[in-house]
């Protein structure tokens, strides 16, 4: 039976390129086929292994220039039954795609809202009279080039390829060391052996008061536990309320996890573990060379 891993599509995706990168180790390790399904949205994606339709989920968690993919995490909260089973940095670069000749006929520039923010000042100095429209995914935006010189997308050079579209720019992000963190995700009754370094962990406040958060900060503090990210979103109950994403440089494996977190729970209302796992870096040009050595056909049409 083949691993299946649902990701963010369509095809052209910087989430399946992810997926493709990851399938090439994962086939290595276990000798296993793997089998990739896009989904429509990244919580489509994730309620489809939660569901037991798909062995893991890959999905996009933070970025280097603009932070945590906040879909990703109130997602991963909110169904409560996901595990993180490996981190994975991709490098991301960004290009413009057009049939337009000329930067100044482009009116209009679509892609994905993290897209758009990674490239805001390229596009304030080169396209300061270009409209941004975000769209679901990269490779959405591109079903609204055509054949019009008026419009743009932010897309990947591989997109570009697949569909047999024009660059206009190049490496547009406006950061050289442009990279994503994926988290590859699996059902909490996933039969697979989890190792690594680090740990993560969500959790929120019994109250909303002075030092309510420094209590489980001084946890880590006291166990030597660096936290390699912290991030906040809103409980959705109450104005002012927020749960914490935290992520410790430790194994909760360790006696030390393993005393840290057993002493956050009585300093938190709720606390959940996703996991240890280990950080891996990718390779999206031998994913693309994948890619071409598949089925994928490098003229099709877009969807």
């Amino acid at each position: 039976m083949p691993i299946t891993i649902a990701y963010l599509g369509p095809e052209g995706t910087y989430s399946q390129l992810a997926a493709l990168a990851y399938s090439l180790d994962l086939e290595q390790r276990t000798g296993h086929s793997v089998e990739l399904r896009a989904l429509p949205s990244i919580p489509k994606a994730m309620q489809a292994t939660a569901d037991g339709l798909t062995n893991l989920t890959i999905v996009p968690v933070e970025n280097s220039t603009e932070g945590g993919v906040t879909t990703t995490l109130d997602t991963l909260w909110r169904l409560q039954q996901l595990n993180i089973h490996h981190a994975m940095v991709m490098p991301i670069r960004h290009g413009l795609l057009s049939h337009a000749q000329d930067p100044a006929a482009i009116r209009v520039v679509y892609s994905h809202p993290q897209a758009l923010s990674q490239c805001q000042l390229w596009l304030e100095n080169k396209l300061p009279q270009a409209r941004l429209i975000a769209t679901r995914s990269t490779t959405e935006a591109l079903e609204h080039l055509t054949d019009n010189e008026t419009v743009a997308a932010i897309s990947s050079e591989w997109a570009a390829q697949l569909y047999n579209l024009p660059i206009l720019a190049h490496n547009i992000n406006d950061h050289t060391d442009n990279c994503t963190k994926f988290w590859v995700l699996r059902s909490d009754d996933t039969e697979i052996p989890v190792d690594g370094q680090y740990t993560s962990l969500a959790f929120s406040l019994p109250v909303n008061g002075p030092g309510a958060l420094l209590k489980p900060l001084e946890v880590f503090a006291r166990y030597g536990i660096n936290l390699s990210r912290i991030e906040s979103r809103p409980t959705k109950r109450s104005l002012g309320e927020y749960l914490f994403f935290v992520d410790l440089e430790t194994s909760a494996a360790t006696v030390q996890g393993q005393q840290a977190i057993q002493e956050l729970t009585t300093c938190t209302e709720t606390l959940i573990n996703f996991g240890t796992y280990s950080l891996v870096t990718a390779d999206p040009s031998l994913a693309a060379t994948k890619a071409k050595a598949q089925s994928f056909n490098p003229t099709q049409a877009l969807p």
